[in-house]
């Protein structure tokens, strides 16, 4: 008997100057969880497009429970039984969750002319228990942090009662305990037959969860191994083909630097108590901590973008009063928000509009705007950044996650900001782009930029910081030179310590 749910043979996809994929093969199991990896760019979400009817392939046949399908769109896709959770949030913000988990398919009372509110909350309800979290379907979603955001998508794809689930980059924005519980949901699906097909970056997940794995590498189809047999190494150098130096410690720094930021006395309600810090010239600052330590809130208060009920806030020795960002970008600060669709990037504009924006001032001459200058400037930010992409310009909606990672770290760049702050940097990219990005951080940070690194993965802290600042709940619970012997287990520690 043949137990293949899926069958993709020969699939190819070509976009105006780009060829996303050629002669790509994938084979999907029923009750398999099956990796999808490669670098951005290599053409994984194009191929997951195909099969959810988003985009038409050029050429190549699917297969589907034995039968040869064609799949034009994405009603027909979701009539099949395939769901796909998507990297990037695609939520209704002004909507409550449970409107958003069954927007379209609403139950309807008094003649099917009104929506049964209750019995749509009851719906979601049920939903929430499955998946054990705890979500008011009353709710609004504009409401919720990115990884409650995150559950909802999950939930929402598995109201459709799938056969075929595809999951990008679920993880990216939960905790440790939600993600046990995404895995606990993963496991009950593959019992009952269900084909995941899961893409992620994150090798310790991939070994946990995943049965068997396709690489593929610039729109080509590599290879397939089972995961219990291959090595991370291996899986590595299949998608990059190239060795990725995954273990590097920072070079020590002098401890006697000049500081370029402080931060006194910072509260702000319940996520910002009592804050103190400081920033010094060259160096990697990261900070550690478990979803809702307060981290970002610390960051999005120095940038101006929340209003600080206490604190005062010093650049080179100087106090510095910052009421919005504006008043940041003046004083040298840049800030990479964990959420680039939302902060970080105008999507409707070209890779060259996105990168200038922030030193638009810099571009004019005589009161006119120099094009030229724009375009040399983005093209270098492409070249030095390795962003993948047809020409300066293309649509940034139209590049993969990494690749818009890496406009906004332009625009930072083209400003010439000397204060950075990196928000989960490399949140959603592959491990060849998060290595080119390790690199530019320590690149920037050897010619005096500063910079804070906020990061939920412990091995990149580890990995990339001078120091490691550590909160709980609103406070800093520790502060950490990575000069020293401090491991994982340590600042975990310190993660979960409750002061006060």
């Amino acid at each position: 008997m043949d137990d293949r749910l899926l069958i993709m043979k020969g699939i190819s996809k070509a976009f105006p100057g780009v060829q996303a994929l050629s002669n790509v093969d994938f084979e999907l199991y029923k009750g398999e969880v099956h990796a999808l990896l490669g670098e951005n760019g290599a053409g994984k979400s194009t191929l997951m497009k195909i099969l959810t009817g988003i985009y038409q392939k050029d050429s190549g046949k699917i297969f589907y429970q034995g039968k040869e399908v064609e799949i034009p769109d994405t009603k027909e896709a979701q009539e099949l039984g395939i769901s796909i959770i998507h990297q990037e949030l695609n939520l209704a913000l002004d909507l409550t969750i449970a409107q958003n988990i069954f927007i379209g398919r609403e139950p309807k009372k008094g003649f099917n002319l009104f929506l049964d509110e209750k019995e749509l909350n009851k719906k979601a309800q049920k939903l929430f228990d499955r998946l054990n979290i705890q979500l008011n379907p009353k709710d609004l979603v504009g409401n919720l942090s990115v990884a409650k955001q995150q559950m909802v998508e999950i939930a929402k794809a598995l109201s459709f009662d799938s056969k075929i689930l595809i999951m990008d980059e679920p993880t990216a924005a939960l905790t440790d305990s939600e993600i046990d519980s995404l895995f606990a949901i993963i496991r009950n699906l593959r019992k009952d037959g269900v084909g995941i097909i899961y893409i992620s970056h994150r090798m310790e997940e991939l070994k946990q969860i995943t049965d068997r794995a396709t690489v593929m590498r610039d729109g080509t189809y590599v290879g397939t191994i089972n995961m219990a047999e291959a090595t991370i190494d291996q899986i590595i150098s299949m998608m990059v083909g190239r060795q990725i130096y995954q273990n590097q410690k920072p070079e020590i720094q002098a401890r006697n630097r000049e500081k370029v930021l402080e931060v006194r006395n910072l509260n702000r309600g319940s996520m910002i108590k009592d804050v103190n810090f400081s920033l010094h010239r060259g160096e990697i600052l990261g900070f550690a901590g478990l979803m809702g330590a307060g981290r970002t809130e610390v960051a999005r208060a120095i940038f101006g973008a929340d209003p600080l009920e206490t604190g005062e806030i010093f650049i080179n020795g100087k106090k510095i009063h910052i009421k919005s960002p504006n008043d940041a970008v003046r004083n040298g600060i840049g800030y990479l928000s964990e959420d680039r669709k939302q902060f970080g990037l105008m999507l409707e504009m070209d890779v060259k509009a996105n990168v200038a924006i922030a030193a638009m001032k810099n571009f004019i001459q005589l009161g006119w705007l120099n094009n030229t200058n724009i375009n040399k400037q983005s093209a270098r930010m492409v070249d030095s950044l390795k962003i993948k992409t047809p020409s300066i310009n293309q649509q940034v909606k139209n590049l993969s996650g990494g690749n818009q990672q890496k406009v906004v770290i332009g625009k930072w760049l083209t400003r010439d900001s000397d204060i950075l702050i990196f928000d989960e940097p490399t949140r959603g990219i592959d491990i060849g782009a998060k290595d080119e990005i390790y690199k530019l951080l320590n690149e920037l940070a050897s010619q005096g930029k500063s910079i804070i690194m906020i990061s939920s993965e412990l091995p990149e802290i580890l990995r990339m910081s001078h120091r490691v600042i550590v909160m709980c709940e609103g406070r800093i619970t520790g502060e950490l030179r990575n000069d020293e012997k401090i491991s994982q287990e340590e600042i975990m520690a310190l993660a979960t310590k409750r002061i006060g």
